[in-house]
């Protein structure tokens, strides 16, 4: 591509390089400044915990224990960055593939699976976490974070100067969903309205197997601008930029100045789900490429460099990671089947009519293969 295109790297934050070694930008280094060497090994941690995790569920549904699989291998750096600039009052609206901010929520990895495995639509308490159910409609969410966050607007949620008060939402989606219109929609929405709201697009490259560069000629981010707001591209491989980034977007919107649109830059390591073959679309050369730009070997080679990730701190996250490997296994080979009736439970929050009549006709429907007291 030119320059110009899609993937150009021209004026991609970044504050590590991909052999890990620091850069000063003149923006938006001083948004990460703060971050001790115990907050990083945290960010460390996160995405190697959240890695393990990915790959104990593809293996999980390569034994039939999952319907499903949707990878978020090789995009931790954007997740776990961009999750750990959340503060309490933020709520995150999240596409499939969002584990890493998930986990950065304190919503537990395993629960997540429930959705794989056909037994829930979420298996969490969205207002526990301020993190909504997984959105499978492609880019539908945007609206509904952009909803939200005109109503967090509106109820004064925003633009007090007070972190105990002011909050924003932020919407995750990839690259192919910038090419439905929900997006465009929200993203006329948000700005006419400024709302506070953060458009964060992980740009895997792929949507599905169709390639970027016949999504889109410009850098995605140029999308934000044509709305009117604010817009930033970053390295999503750098754990440390997206965190900076993500800080400063939301104390954007936070402060009321209305929405940003982030771009983060990165590579999908794996399949689009376990039902995809991406080697019938890519090369190993362009994976071996980003291969070496992984986000965690990163900040894992900058923390060595200082001498802050020790041998007993791996060897601890080792641990943990195995723990959770096994408690996923044996937490979801024991689940079975849910009652059919639970699809009508948590619709809503209050009783509703239409509802109550579609549960009322699928019992009598069910009841209707009942012969002689059976099934």
């Amino acid at each position: 591509m030119s320059a110009s295109g899609p993937l150009s790297t021209d004026g991609l934050v970044q504050v590590l390089t991909h052999t890990g070694e620091p850069v000063d930008h003149p923006t938006f280094s001083a948004y990460a400044a703060h971050l001790s060497a115990q907050e990083l090994r945290e960010m460390w941690r996160d995405m190697t915990i959240v890695r393990a995790f990915d790959l104990e569920a593809t293996s999980l549904q390569r034994q039939g224990e999952l319907g499903l699989w949707v990878q978020s291998w090789g995009q931790e750096g954007a997740q776990i960055g961009s999750g750990r600039a959340l503060n309490g009052n933020d709520y995150v609206f999240p596409s499939y593939r969002e584990h890493g901010v998930a986990h950065t929520r304190g919503v537990d990895l395993v629960e997540i699976l429930r959705i794989f495995r056909g037994l829930q639509h979420g298996a969490w308490d969205p207002r526990e976490h301020n993190f909504h159910l997984y959105t499978l409609v492609i880019g539908a969410h945007a609206l509904h974070a952009t909803g939200y966050a005109m109503g967090m607007s509106r109820d004064g949620m925003v633009g007090n100067g007070d972190p105990e008060r002011d909050g924003a939402t932020v919407a995750y989606f990839g690259d192919g969903a910038t090419s439905q219109g929900d997006i465009s929609e929200a993203l006329t929405f948000a700005s006419v309205y400024n709302a506070p709201v953060v458009f964060f697009c992980q740009n895997n490259q792929y949507a599905i197997s169709e390639s970027v560069i016949r999504q889109t000629r410009v850098p995605i981010a140029e999308r934000g601008k044509g709305a009117g707001m604010p817009s930033v591209r970053v390295d999503g491989n750098d754990v440390i930029a997206c965190y900076a980034v993500t800080q400063w977007a939301l104390d954007h919107a936070r402060s009321g100045k209305g929405p940003v649109f982030v771009e983060a830059l990165t590579y999908r390591m794996g399949a689009h789900t376990t039902s995809d073959d991406p080697s019938r679309y890519r090369d190993s050369a362009e994976e071996a490429f980003w291969a070496e730009r992984d986000p965690i070997a990163r900040l894992d080679a900058y923390l060595t460099a200082r001498g802050e990730l020790s041998d007993e701190y791996r060897g601890e996250v080792a641990a943990e990671a195995e723990e959770l490997g096994k408690r996923t296994r044996e937490t979801v080979k024991s689940w079975t089947r849910s009652d059919v009736m639970d699809m009508f439970n948590d619709v809503y929050a209050l009783p509703h009519s239409g509802v109550e009549a579609e549960r009322a006709w699928f019992e009598r429907y069910q009841r209707s293969f009942d012969v002689e007291g059976g099934n």
